[in-house]
């Protein structure tokens, strides 16, 4: 099968040559082992159930013969014999050499399970399902490190994703499987059945406890009902035990919540809080968030044709389709992506910061009559950020580096005003 090209494939062999190991974390299906194929020179697949008793023996008596192989050697699903971490570090310290291991997991690993955190041995590195540069949907003429390297540059671009093909990409999400699939049917099962394998295997087989499928669906059912918004957590809880007159605490939905964070379904976005307005004006709340639009589409049972007729429903899974991108294409910049939203109706969908302190307002909005709102919260939030440093000498806060209005049109430019108007179907790392 061919290999499609991802964006962390550079970011991945940047670390290679940095460090001894590396660990590429990110959900079930999103191409993490196929990735680290591509430059390892051997495997091992803990999962395999010819071999899974073999390696339960050695990873219990001897760990350090499960990593004899050349390297790179793949460890591929590792986290099912965390010891397999512990000697992976050891083996880097007495090798003194880099590019040693990859480790790939599905689930992120309780620390109380490793001695060591790997610091200065085994970098990490986050997957997420296929961008729509990565499954060559995008037509990538616009490259977002170009722009925040050159903020003023000009900027002619044209899509050519229609709003069908937009919203079926979104349904269709980034799964490698699914993107490659041999038909359109077949494409549209894999998020049912990424979901399905969640609810009834992974959500147990993460910590071994026993949880409720029924309850897990229910669970994320809610999540998805609540998509791009800032439900709070009692108002989510109410949802899940009126929906289907399940019992669920508090505390459980709690518990279970964080055991799908930790298998990367949901990823919650934090507030960004500038300090712009009163502490209580600004809102703190999370916002609800899935690894994939896919996910909530499947989870509401809707389908490309039903969404066409429901571009509003639309308008929120558009968000978490251009936040999993913008994650994608700033893999190698250590990104992090949050909100800004106010009692006063200011908002930014998405604060995309880097780690060298740059940042970009952006807006996500569907269709064309959306994007001139969309530009006025950014000036707006703008403004309000210069007022305050011209109020506040000591207290200076960086103005953003970028205001940009993501659309699923088909035209991208820079309006005089300088914010920038670019479609999904043009952008790329």
């Amino acid at each position: 099968m061919e290999y499609y090209h991802r964006v962390s494939d550079s970011q991945l062999q940047l670390l290679l040559e940095a460090m001894g190991a590396v660990l590429i974390e990110g959900p079930k299906w999103c191409g993490k082992t196929t990735t680290a194929e591509q430059y390892a020179q051997s495997v091992i697949k803990l999962q395999d159930p010819d071999m899974r008793d073999n390696y339960a023996a050695l990873a219990a008596n001897r760990p350090s013969l499960l990593l004899q192989g050349d390297t790179p050697r793949l460890i591929d699903e590792w986290q099912d014999f965390p010891v397999i971490w512990d000697a992976v570090r050891t083996m880097v310290d007495s090798r003194h050499a880099v590019g040693q291991f990859i480790l790939t997991g599905s689930n992120s690993v309780q620390r109380k399970n490793i001695h060591h955190s790997g610091t200065g041995r085994i970098a990490r590195m986050r997957m997420l399902p296929m961008s729509l540069w990565e499954s060559r949907e995008s037509n990538g003429s616009v490259s977002l490190k170009q722009l925040f390297n050159n903020p003023y540059m000009e900027l002619e671009a044209v899509s050519q994703l229609t709003i069908e093909q937009l919203i079926y990409a979104a349904c269709r999400g980034g799964w490698p499987a699914a993107v490659m699939a041999s038909n359109r049917k077949v494409a549209l099962a894999t998020a049912h059945q990424y979901v399905q394998s969640v609810c009834d295997t992974d959500i147990s087989t993460i910590d071994d406890i026993q949880r409720n499928p029924k309850l897990t669906k229910q669970i994320l059912r809610s999540y998805a009902r609540n998509i791009s918004t800032l439900a709070k957590t009692t108002g989510m809880l109410q949802d899940v035990v009126a929906s289907d007159k399940v019992e669920c605490s508090r505390t459980t939905f709690d518990e279970y919540v964080n055991a799908l964070e930790r298998l990367f379904v949901i990823n919650d976005i934090d507030a960004w809080c500038p300090a712009i307005r009163s502490k209580t004006t600004i809102r703190s709340g999370v916002k609800r968030a899935f690894c994939d639009p896919s996910i909530a589409v499947a989870l509401l049972g809707l389908t490309p044709e039903s969404l066409l007729m429901q571009l509003k429903t639309f308008g929120f899974i558009f968000e978490q389709l251009c936040i999993r991108d913008l994650k994608a294409y700033t893999t190698g910049l250590y990104s992090e992506v949050a909100y800004y939203n106010d009692r006063y109706g200011l908002e930014a969908d998405i604060v995309l910061h880097l780690d060298d302190g740059r940042y970009a307002l952006i807006e996500c909005k569907l269709g064309s009559k959306e994007i001139e709102d969309g530009a006025a919260h950014l000036l707006k939030l703008q403004e309000l950020i210069r007022e305050h440093n011209r109020n506040e000498q000591q207290m200076l806060i960086r103005e953003p580096d970028l205001l940009i209005v993501l659309t699923g049109g088909m035209y991208g430019y820079r309006r005089n005003d300088g914010v920038y108007i670019i479609p999904i179907g043009c952008l790329r790392d």
